[in-house]
């Protein structure tokens, strides 16, 4: 059965509907809630539009970037660029950028091996444009290091990320200290791009052209031989990311400055506290300064709220954030099989950047606090818009969100590239076998508040 099939067959929740959406048409963020805290029901959100990206080869897109980097693409069709999703100047055109590649997971004597089935696979930032029920390139742009060369989606430094293998788990691949796991998109006002990365985690800045001006870090990380300059920016205690759960939501503000979202709550002060944490952490960076001026904690809601169909709180994710005025957020909350958006102010007292919560000595952690706001913490207040969960069509693994106008989301899902977990993902002859899931972009109508 499709995704798209056993979405339609799932029993509907009611859907919050909190807001009216604020783009840069500068509508004021009011909320209410949903039943009896509303006064009144509200009418379901609801698809008005779902086009797909057709089947375009690995192998033909990126070596007509640059050519000669992928050998052999083993039957890998272009996907992964659900990682985000950010209006561009055209109507129904949107940036978007591929993840690192693709990659899945295979058991070797009992433990997981990170597999890179086209290792010379080079990130790329990507147009799109919905025409109808396709979604159709429009343009692409390889990223590069400082001499040219392609940046690669390989895993950075041994002993903190997961070891490169072939794509049947046997041979090991190189590391390389160029290799982003690129998530979220923004265009800047002079034409350049800040995209977010899961390896540091890091933010980078990214010439029109598509060549990394600058990766920044956090502090202790110690990454050498990077073909680009890399400055150590960020608060240490980013270190102590989750693995493949660094940053991935990227937003900015009218101003100019960016928000960055931690993907999961940091391993503090070991990996089963973050497992189990529900607390999650956004950083605000300003370019002009070229540093962090802020950092909040943000508290996900229990994961049987977020997705009634999952009871493991490590499932709980940000993979979308999208600034609509002033210095207002929607933050995505979600689990592979659901997700909600709920928008958020950035409140200047919420402010903890420099606190003993950057400190990865402090006991207990924010991450091992059950209740952070009783402990002094000031978490961000929040407010749900949509229950996309809650919507019929919308499909799975949505990882990019994009305000199109005041009642109007598009939406991205993330194919993973037709990949799949485990040694069937390929066939005999080193082929993919793929998932049959698609790209999509769905716009989805948002119902005007009573």
């Amino acid at each position: 059965m499709s995704p798209h099939a056993a979405r339609r067959r799932r029993v509907r929740r009611s859907v919050a509907i909190g807001i009216p959406l604020t783009v840069v048409a500068g509508l004021a963020v009011a909320g209410t809630a949903t039943g009896s805290q509303a006064g009144g029901s509200h009418k379901q959100a609801r698809i008005t539009a779902a086009a797909t990206l057709g089947d375009i080869p690995l192998g033909v897109f990126s070596n007509a970037l640059l050519p000669g980097t992928v050998r052999n693409d083993r039957g890998v069709d272009l996907g992964g660029i659900g990682s985000d999703l950010y209006p561009a100047p055209r109507k129904g055109e949107f940036w978007t950028v591929t993840d690192r590649g693709p990659n899945g997971q295979i058991k070797v004597d009992g433990k997981k091996r990170r597999t890179f089935p086209v290792p010379g696979f080079d990130p790329a930032i990507v147009k799109i444009r919905v025409s109808g029920d396709k979604v159709k390139v429009v343009s692409a742009l390889p990223l590069t290091t400082s001499s040219g060369r392609p940046v690669t989606g390989l895993p950075n430094q041994e002993g903190r990320d997961e070891a490169p293998y072939s794509y049947d788990a046997r041979t090991p691949v190189t590391y390389d200290a160029n290799g982003l796991d690129t998530e979220g998109i923004v265009r800047a006002a002079d034409g350049s791009f800040w995209l977010v990365d899961e390896y540091g985690p890091s933010l980078i800045h990214v010439s029109a052209r598509g060549k990394v001006l600058k990766r920044y870090v956090p502090q202790g990380l110690k990454l050498r031989g990077a073909d680009y300059p890399v400055v150590e920016a960020l608060p240490g205690v980013l270190l102590h990311r989750k693995a493949n759960r660094g940053f991935e939501g990227l937003a900015q503000l009218p101003g100019g400055e960016l928000v960055m979202a931690v993907q999961s709550p940091l391993s503090l002060p070991d990996e089963d506290a973050g497992e189990a944490s529900r607390t999650a952490r956004l950083l605000r960076f300003s370019p002009k300064k070229q540093a962090v001026t802020a950092e909040y904690a943000y508290r996900f809601d229990a994961v049987d709220v977020v997705d009634p169909g999952e009871d493991d709180t490590s499932e709980l994710k940000i993979s979308s954030v999208v600034a609509i005025g002033g210095d207002r957020l929607l933050v995505q909350e979600r689990t592979d099989k659901a997700a909600r958006l709920q928008a958020v102010a950035l409140n200047r007292r919420a402010d903890i950047l420099g606190s003993k919560w950057d400190k990865a000595t402090t006991r207990p952690s924010l991450e091992q606090l059950d209740d952070p706001a009783a402990s002094g913490v000031p978490v961000l207040a929040k407010r749900l818009v949509v229950d996309l969960g809650a919507v019929d069509g919308v499909p799975d693994k949505i990882e990019g969100v994009a305000a199109v106008d005041g009642r109007t989301l598009a939406l991205i899902n993330d194919n993973d590239f037709g990949m799949r977990d485990g040694a069937e993902a390929f066939d005999k002859n080193g082929r993919l076998v793929d998932s049959g899931v698609e790209t999509t972009v769905t716009y989805v109508r948002l119902p005007r508040k009573r």
